[in-house]
């Protein structure tokens, strides 16, 4: 367990797990949803999920650890951090 703002650093460990980068994220979203009943609010692009999104420079299906450096965040459909570009 990470402190909240941290937990992308979970991805790293579990690098060492017989996982893609792909079931790793879908852990962390769609997957973490399920439990809770949140299936259609979270870990989805759709009409009526509540629209909270991240995103990352690189690719994290290739190097999952992308995942802690946000340069994107959406909460709410609302923008909440968006890194300058130059």
């Amino acid at each position: 367990m990470y402190p909240h703002g941290q937990n992308a650093k979970q991805f790293g460990y579990l690098r060492q797990l017989p996982l893609t980068s792909m079931q790793m994220i879908q852990m962390a979203t769609v997957n973490a949803a399920d439990p809770l009943g949140w299936t259609r609010k979270v870990g989805a692009i759709v009409p009526g999920a509540f629209a909270d999104l991240i995103a990352v420079s690189g690719d994290p299906l290739a190097d999952v650890t992308e995942l802690e450096r946000v340069t994107f965040v959406m909460k709410g459909g609302k923008v909440v951090r968006q890194a300058l570009t130059r």
